[in-house]
């Protein structure tokens, strides 16, 4: 039986890690490196890190600072950010990454998600989804940071996304981010169903019972979380202990 996986999320902005509610009203959060080995130490399964600002100020994620993180831990480690190319994905993988994260990009060219798989494989290429619910459009597909609503509907984007090789799907609900109210379970169970890679669920995560029900209700492959960890909330450890208890696979 394969592991579930339980993933802090490293938001950078100018070099220091931030975690904001909802998208919006970020604060500091540490230095990343400092929390990625803390993390390492604590037994996350993997980190992914994510230059939040990349994609909107048109910046590049940092080689620099993807190469000090990657020094210091041993665990899988996935780079988001700005990329865009190719090129953009040789210089992260030979700085220390194991896997990169598109969203902006992949949207504005699909065919980048299947560039990407072409030249490293499917298992680098992790599609990140930015999804938000409302009432009149469903659950539609966002980028720019949460900024721009796209036409696409969720579960469709994830199935054509997968289609075109990508290897994972990162999956954020933009109404839960930071609420500490719950993944949600609906929408993270409906693209699980749908896709034949693993689904990281994201956004909400506020308790123990939270990641049980991604793993048990949703049937997610991942739970990832953020300042949950960040500001000590919850321990890695003690979470797992409790997941090994209501019967979730994971590695201890």
């Amino acid at each position: 039986m394969l592991t579930k996986r339980i993933i802090p999320c490293l938001d950078i902005k100018d070099g220091r890690t931030v975690k904001g509610v909802q998208f919006e009203n970020i604060r500091d959060a540490g230095d990343p490196v400092e929390l990625a080995k803390w993390y390492a130490r604590q037994g996350a399964d993997e980190l992914v890190f994510l230059d939040i600002t990349a994609t909107n100020e048109g910046r590049k994620t940092f080689a620099e600072l993807v190469r000090d993180i990657a020094r210091h831990i041993d665990i899988p480690f996935t780079v988001g950010g700005g990329i865009s190319s190719v090129a953009d994905v040789e210089v992260l993988l030979q700085n220390g990454a194991d896997k990169v994260s598109v969203n902006s990009s992949a949207i504005k060219n699909p065919q980048l998600v299947a560039e990407l798989a072409r030249y490293f494989g499917s298992q680098c290429v992790t599609v990140a989804i930015d999804t938000k619910y409302k009432e009149a459009t469903g659950w539609k597909v966002y980028t720019r940071a949460g900024t721009i609503e796209t036409e696409h509907q969720t579960v469709d984007w994830a199935k054509q996304v997968v289609d075109l090789g990508a290897g994972e799907i990162l999956l954020t609900s933009m109404n839960n981010d930071g609420t500490k109210a719950g993944f949600a379970l609906d929408i993270t169970s409906e693209v699980a169903h749908a896709v034949t890679v693993p689904v990281i669920a994201s956004g909400g995560a506020g308790s123990m019972a939270h990641f049980a029900d991604a793993f048990l209700k949703a049937n997610a492959d991942a739970a990832l979380a953020a300042s949950l960890f960040h500001f000590r909330e919850l321990a890695i450890p003690d979470l797992k202990q409790y997941l090994k208890q209501q019967g979730v696979a994971v590695r201890i």
